[in-house]
C-alpha cells in the first residue's frame, strides 16, 4: 500500500463503453470537489466484449490517476470489485459503479461523515428511477426475507457503493470465500457503519448487467453465505413430516382394525407425493449448502488477471498471469 494516496476508487466495468468518458469525468469533479490530495481510479475490465478496455486505456492516457485491471475473462461483478479492491492503496475507498446510477458527487458528503468519525458510509437508496416494479418489488422482498434469515443485519436497500477505511478494506480483502456478496462481508466486520441516504437515477447508457437469473444468483449467495436459517427450517419440516406420518400411521390402523377401510391408490399416492417433496426440498437446500463448501475446498484463486495498466500515463502492461492470493 502506498500511504501518500488518499482515495482509491474501484469501479467494476461490464459493457460500459458508452457510460465510462461521463463517469470519468464527474467522477473525477467529485474527487476535486472533496479536496482529496492523491487518488487513484481503478477501472476492473470484466470481461467486457465491447470497446470497454480501449475506453479505459484512453482514459488513462489523459490522466495519470487511472489504473486498469484487465480480468482474464467475465467473472461477475463481485468478484470484480473483489479484485479491484486488492489492488488498492489508498487509505480510504470508494466503490461504485460505472453507470452513473450511484452520483460521483456523493463523495464530499461521504467523506465528511467519514472525517466525523464512520469507518464505513454506505449509500443508502431512497428512490430507484428507471427501474421496473418488478425488480423493485423483489429487491425490497430479498432484503426483508435475508435480514430474518441471516445473523448479519444487512441493511436495506443498499447496494456496493460506499466509503470503507483501509482498515476495513484490509479485512474484506482477507476473507477466502469465492462466493461473494461484498455488502454483506462488509456489514459482516462490523466497525462504526453509517448511512447516506440518496435518490438513485436510472442507467446513463447502456442495459443493466443484472437481469432477473444474476440477481436470482446473487441471492442465492447471499442467503447461503449468511444465513443457517434454511437448515434449520427444513429440520424443522422435516420434523413436522414425521409427526404427520405417525398420525397417519395410527389412523391407517385405527381404519384397518375398527372401520374395516381398504386404502385406496389415491391416497397412498397423496403421502407419497407429500413425504417425497418435503424429502426433495430438504435435500435441494442441503445441496446448495453442500455445493459451496464443495467449491471452497477447492481453493482455487477467486479471479485470475490478464494485464494490468499502472497509473503512470502510456506504461506498458504487466502482470499477465496474476490470478488472485485468495
Amino acid at each position: 500500500m502506498n500511504g501518500n494516496i488518499d482515495l482509491s476508487i474501484v469501479a467494476p466495468c461490464f459493457n460500459e463503453e458508452e457510460c465510462l468518458p461521463q463517469f470519468h469525468a464527474r467522477m473525477t469533479r467529485g474527487c476535486r470537489a472533496s479536496r482529496v490530495g492523491r487518488y487513484e481510479i481503478i477501472y476492473v475490465n470484466d470481461g467486457s466484449t465491447d470497446s470497454s478496455l480501449d475506453v479505459m486505456r484512453r482514459l488513462q492516457q489523459q490522466d495519470q490517476s487511472v489504473r486498469v485491471i484487465d480480468l482474464a475473462r467475465n467473472y461477475g461483478h463481485q468478484i470484480a470489485l473483489s479484485a479491484g479492491l486488492a489492488h488498492t492503496r489508498g487509505t480510504r475507498v470508494l466503490t461504485i459503479d460505472a453507470d452513473l446510477q450511484d452520483p460521483p458527487e456523493l463523495l464530499s458528503n461521504m467523506m465528511q461523515m467519514m472525517n466525523a468519525g464512520a469507518d464505513v458510509v454506505y449509500a443508502q437508496r431512497n428512490l430507484r428511477k428507471g427501474e421496473s416494479t418488478f425488480k423493485l418489488a423483489t429487491a425490497s422482498l430479498f432484503y426483508r426475507l435475508l435480514g430474518r434469515l441471516g445473523g448479519t443485519q444487512i441493511p436495506a436497500d443498499t447496494g456496493d457503493f460506499r466509503l470503507m477505511k483501509r482498515n476495513v478494506v484490509d479485512v474484506l480483502i482477507s476473507m477466502p470465500e469465492a462466493h461473494r456478496f461484498v455488502r454483506g462481508l462488509v456489514a459482516w466486520i462490523g466497525f462504526v457503519q453509517v448511512p447516506i441516504t440518496y435518490d438513485r437515477h436510472a442507467r446513463f447508457a447502456g442495459r443493466s448487467k443484472y437481469p432477473f437469473l444474476k440477481m436470482f444468483a446473487l441471492s442465492l449467495d447471499a442467503i447461503t453465505a449468511f444465513a443457517t436459517a434454511p437448515l434449520r427450517i427444513m429440520f424443522l419440516v422435516a420434523v413436522f413430516g414425521m409427526g404427520l406420518a405417525v398420525v397417519l400411521l395410527g389412523w391407517t390402523l385405527y381404519s384397518y382394525f375398527f372401520l374395516n377401510a381398504v386404502r385406496g391408490w389415491s391416497s397412498a399416492m397423496t403421502v407419497f407425493l407429500f413425504f417425497t417433496s418435503v424429502q426433495l426440498f430438504a435435500l435441494a437446500v442441503i445441496g446448495e449448502y453442500v455445493g459451496r463448501i464443495f467449491i471452497e475446498s477447492k481453493r482455487r484463486p477467486m479471479y485470475v488477471v490478464r494485464a494490468t495498466y499502472p497509473s503512470e500515463a502510456g506504461a506498458s502492461a504487466t502482470n499477465a498471469t496474476e490470478v488472485s492470493a485468495q
